[in-house]
């Protein structure tokens, strides 16, 4: 279908700057790009019952941060435990902080936020391993933050969103800790770059492909890195065992094709999908609740998921 009118408002304001494209600037100036581009779409900060910021000890022997999101009520509370996204290069916990404040209070849920370590300076897997790490603390500590640990969803958009994929995957393989959904908002599943939609989508159409080529220079060390499956998912041999996965994809990105490939090899691997591909929408509509309305027919579908998932869950121990 066409662009949504709010799609074609805003890329057509985008593709009237005079401005260099994200593979003409720094890593620095790309940081403070993206704040700026954001912080008018993504709403203003809710107030939630409680938020508190903590430090856990990862690799290397430095810390991460993890903001933690409480909802008013009684608890304890299903955990969402979130990677933002940026092409493992940008974002932090302040440029998510009002989209995670109004998915606490939409989902009534307790939202943990992962400041995992950026590319360039920590590349290819180290924010994959953080994340892991953030979310086997979780599911050790989050009792005391009135969290229920047998209650874990993770989740994340674009490159979070690959995090997010990533990090079931390595829960498997090292025996836990448990998640009971993945939340997979536009993920980067391969890195190939040679979909359908990324030739049709790969120019004017706010993510372009060169932008994608330039994240995954910082991401990775190396081309072999792109094809392992903490990299990649998608090229992964075996996905049976995964969590169930609620999937967005947007029909003029160029990682359309990746994600919903991700769902049918999921689906074939015997794991519950449920996904849905956003009409006339483009990369990122998730960080954009104040002009687009599919941000919150996403919130709606997410927490849905987290109903079902959760009461399932519930119903078996």
């Amino acid at each position: 279908m066409a662009y949504q009118p709010a799609v074609k408002k805003i890329l057509d304001t985008i593709n009237s700057f005079d401005g260099k494209a994200i593979e003409e600037m720094t890593v620095q100036e790309n940081r403070e790009g993206l704040q700026g581009f954001y912080e008018s779409l993504t709403g203003d900060s809710q107030e939630v019952g409680k938020v508190e910021n903590v430090k856990i000890p990862v690799d290397g022997g430095e810390e991460i941060g993890l903001r933690i999101y409480t909802p008013e009520g009684k608890g304890p509370f299903p955990v969402f435990v979130y990677f933002h996204g940026g092409g493992w290069a940008l974002g932090d916990l302040e440029i998510i902080d009002p989209i995670l404040r109004w998915v606490t209070n939409e989902t009534n849920t307790l939202v943990v936020s992962v400041d995992y370590r950026l590319a360039p300076e920590y590349k290819f897997p180290i924010p994959a391993e953080d994340c892991y790490a953030a979310t086997k603390w979780v599911s050790e500590n989050i009792s005391q933050y009135n969290g229920n640990p047998k209650q874990i969803a993770v989740g994340g958009d674009s490159a979070g969103g690959n995090l997010a994929a990533v990090v079931p995957l390595m829960s498997k393989d090292r025996g836990g800790p448990n998640i009971a959904l993945q939340v997979l908002l536009y993920p980067v599943t391969n890195n190939s770059f040679d979909t359908k939609s990324y030739l049709e989508n790969g120019k004017g159409n706010y993510l372009e492909t060169s932008a994608m080529h330039w994240f995954s220079k910082q991401y990775f060390n190396n081309e072999e890195d792109k094809l392992n499956p903490y990299a990649s998912p998608l090229l992964a041999k075996d996905l049976s065992g995964l969590p169930a996965a609620l999937i967005f994809t947007a029909e003029y990105d160029v990682l359309r094709d990746e994600g919903e490939a991700y769902a049918e090899r999921l689906k074939e691997a015997g794991v519950p999908v449920n996904l849905t591909r956003f009409d006339g929408q483009i990369h990122g509509f998730f960080w954009m609740p104040v002009i687009m309305d599919d941000a919150k027919k996403a919130l709606e579908k997410i927490n849905n998921a987290f109903k079902e998932q959760f009461s399932v869950t519930l119903e078996s121990k």
